[in-house]
């Protein structure tokens, strides 16, 4: 198993705690903006921290490879310069949509193929 890339070790140890047998985490990535803590990508699902909730509460939500129907870089401006240049993603599952943005396109680019990679 290779080392799994991480921004923050409190977010990567919180994963940790979760996994299944057998699952191995590739990255955990802090999120920036409304809602969204952290995501973490395993070799099983996508693991969204999701802190949108009334009262200061959130929730870890998993979601399965085989239930994402889509991912997408998402832009507010035409698209001028290369196709990641954005740092944010949307992932769609069933009528839901998550966006998470992240610090550096580079990591958008990075969650984006992952996640295409299991769901292709």
């Amino acid at each position: 198993m290779a080392q799994a890339t991480y921004d923050r070790k409190e977010q990567l140890k919180q994963i940790e705690s979760g996994l299944l047998e057998g699952e191995d985490i590739i990255a955990v990535y802090d999120a920036v903006g409304v809602g969204t803590g952290f995501i973490g990508l395993t070799n099983r699902r996508v693991i969204i921290q999701d802190k949108s909730f009334v009262g200061k509460k959130f929730a870890i939500t998993s979601i399965p490879y085989s239930k994402v129907t889509s991912v997408s870089v998402v832009s507010n401006a035409s698209w001028a310069g290369s196709f990641f240049g954005s740092s944010t993603i949307a992932i769609n599952v069933g009528t839901h949509t998550y966006e998470v943005e992240f610090r550096g396109d580079h990591k958008a680019h990075h969650v984006h193929n992952v996640i295409l990679f299991y769901i292709s």
